[in-house]
């Protein structure tokens, strides 16, 4: 089996790119299912329904998100009954929405997805190491597949999550950072891990933000609004080949293409 996992899209131009790209991508690949990080589709804060939609109609399977969830608040209903999109499983009990899902694919075959976020330099949630292992047990139960977006800041938090999860599931994808890293790999216990997948957003950038918006900022240290970038769109992901059977990774390849 094999699944892609897309970087953080952010924005329309984030949008756009994988409209463009994600068909190709899925034939040249042979792709089984999408998993896309959406939490800042929507003008590059946030979610709504319309952009989610327009996200699923593209190919996309499953929507993760983070810490940025919350921004638009007219989506929040929306979270609480689409259960394709996630939030992170370590917000209290009686937050709307899923922080977890088991995917059926038309062949029958069940991937399950957690979402969860990290807490250095992060919202004080509950503990991503315990939540995350809780719920993973209760998952094998149906799927030995399954794939983690741990979203986070730190990358000493996202290592060590990493080896905790080594060997309990097929793949601990770090999200947030929109900076691609280059330590994909394959873990001792068969769990394909990669610290940050990166950004499918506007390639000339700050992350997703007008450059000189952010400079200003540093210069200045005055806050202010910021507005998502121009120009040609960058699609960030990651292939991930898992052994149907038992459920560990045997490859991860990572991916950075130019929407023209």
């Amino acid at each position: 089996m094999k699944i892609l996992f897309i970087g953080d899209i952010v924005g329309k131009i984030g949008r756009q790119a994988v409209k463009n790209l994600l068909p190709n991508l899925i034939d040249r690949y042979k792709i089984d299912m999408v998993i896309a990080n959406g939490e800042n589709a929507a003008g590059g804060f946030g979610i709504t329904e319309k952009t989610a939609a327009e996200i699923f109609s593209f190919g996309v399977h499953v929507i993760t998100t983070g810490n940025h969830i919350w921004d638009k608040k007219e989506a929040v209903p929306y979270i609480a009954k689409e259960n394709r999109i996630l939030r992170p499983i370590n917000y209290p009990p009686a937050t709307p929405g899923a922080g977890s899902i088991i995917f059926t694919l038309p062949n029958k075959e069940k991937i399950a997805v957690i979402n969860v976020s990290g807490r250095v330099f992060m919202n004080t949630l509950d503990c991503p190491f315990r939540t995350s292992k809780a719920e993973v047990e209760k998952l094998r139960e149906s799927t030995n597949i399954i794939i983690i977006d741990f979203h986070a800041e730190a990358t000493s938090e996202k290592i060590a999550f990493g080896y905790y999860m080594d060997g309990l599931v097929s793949a601990v994808i770090g999200t947030h950072t929109h900076v691609q890293t280059a330590d994909e790999k394959i873990l001792s216990g068969g769990t394909a891990y990669i610290t940050d997948v990166g950004m499918t957003g506007p390639q000339t950038s700050v992350i997703g933000i007008e450059k000189e918006q952010i400079v200003e900022r540093f210069l200045s240290q005055m806050p202010r609004k910021y507005d998502v970038a121009g120009g040609k769109g960058l699609l960030s992901a990651v292939v991930i080949e898992i052994d149907n059977k038992c459920g560990r990774a045997t490859a991860i390849q990572r991916l950075q293409l130019t929407n023209p």
